[in-house]
């Protein structure tokens, strides 16, 4: 049996109006809607307005509950320190050390005729003493309870991290002395040592100018390259009065980008680094940023351009030269305040000592 209109909810009215009209086009002028005769005494109280919120008008949770924090902290990185993997390093001295000293003999000789009652002809030796100062320099961890217990919210080491940013700030200035040493100080890097050899130029390229690369394309070709290199090597064995040969150890130090430069094919399809492997074995390759030119991006360049180092480290038996440290980390007390805490961490490095200026050759403007 079909309902009746006052057996229908008024929304079901509602939509049996809408269907007519729209169906047969039954338009019903003055229309009610149909209640039941009970309902009619408090249709009134049925038909009240919703009462105000006393809260405020919300659909959802606070947004801080949708969130999720990766559980895996990326730290940012920054350049490596390559100073001490290209040249090596030794301690020398300690943490009290002001100066350091560094005894040079050097053999000399008189030759004469011989005769059984001459009495020419000498033997002997001069010493030299060059000296080198340390440098000592600190950094300070500080940290309070409130901001160790809130970071540690986030799943974050707060202490542990400044004591990794506070050794990674020293190692960092410790690797720029060793290739710029300390102003002001007998204390020189592997680029500025007073005792290096003067600095080559590279050779014109066919292309204009002198350098390898022009943004990031060729500017040379693989033999204009590697014709630069080898007059480094050639360089280097004049230096030495060939006590260095092709044949020995060198380390072929430069900017990651002219590195890339090392990848120029010539029309035998051999690049650069292949010819170097094939004329020179004992070379290897290696880069960091402070050979590269003065920028923005790197502040620790040169202003210069770009430079290309060859470093034999042995010459006759003996070290050629290698960075130094007195010091390699000093760990202070841990000194407590009201709610916080600090220490000092230190580092002591006496830059690039040269013992054999021969043994390197430099080439300045690639």
């Amino acid at each position: 049996m079909p309902k009746m209109a006052y057996d229908m909810s008024p929304q079901d009215q509602r939509a049996a109006l809408d269907f007519h009209r729209k169906r047969w086009g039954i338009e019903f002028p003055g229309a009610q809607m149909f209640c039941r005769p009970e309902w009619k005494e408090n249709l009134e109280l049925a038909m009240d307005a919703q009462p105000a919120l006393v809260t405020t008008p919300n659909n959802g949770v606070p947004a801080y509950m949708t969130f999720f924090t990766d559980p895996e902290i990326l730290r940012v990185l920054t350049a490596a320190n390559e100073g001490a993997e290209i040249f090596g390093e030794k301690q020398k001295g300690e943490f009290t050390t002001s100066t350091l000293i560094f005894p040079v003999v050097e053999r000399t000789y008189e030759v004469s005729s011989y005769g059984d009652y001459n009495n020419n002809g000498r033997a002997g030796l001069n010493t030299n003493f060059p000296e080198r100062q340390p440098y000592l320099y600190q950094t300070i961890v500080e940290y309070g309870d409130l901001e160790v217990e809130r970071a540690g919210l986030a799943k974050i080491g707060f202490v542990a991290e400044q004591k990794e940013a506070a050794i990674d700030g020293l190692n960092k200035f410790g690797n720029l002395t060793y290739f710029k040493g300390v102003a002001g100080l007998q204390n020189y890097g592997a680029l500025n040592d007073p005792a290096m050899y003067a600095a080559i130029a590279p050779a014109p390229k066919a292309a204009g100018g002198v350098a390898w690369l022009s943004g990031n394309a060729f500017n040379a070709t693989a033999n204009e390259i590697y014709n630069d290199i080898a007059a480094l090597v050639i360089q280097e064995i004049n230096q030495s009065a060939g006590r260095i040969n092709t044949k020995s150890k060198f380390v072929l130090g430069m900017s990651p980008r002219s590195e890339g430069a090392l990848t120029a094919t010539n029309t035998f399809n051999v690049n650069v680094a292949a010819l170097l492997k094939t004329n020179f074995p004992g070379l290897e390759i290696k880069s960091a940023v402070q050979y590269g030119a003065l920028t923005a991006q790197n502040p620790q360049g040169s202003a210069a351009g770009e430079i290309v180092q060859l470093w034999a480290p042995q010459a006759n038996g003996q070290d050629s030269g290698y960075c130094s440290f007195n010091a390699k980390l000093r760990a202070g007390p841990v000194v407590q305040d009201l709610s916080s805490w600090k220490q000092k961490m230190s580092q002591g490095s006496s830059g690039f000592i040269m013992r054999q200026p021969f043994a390197m050759a430099t080439m300045v403007g690639v």
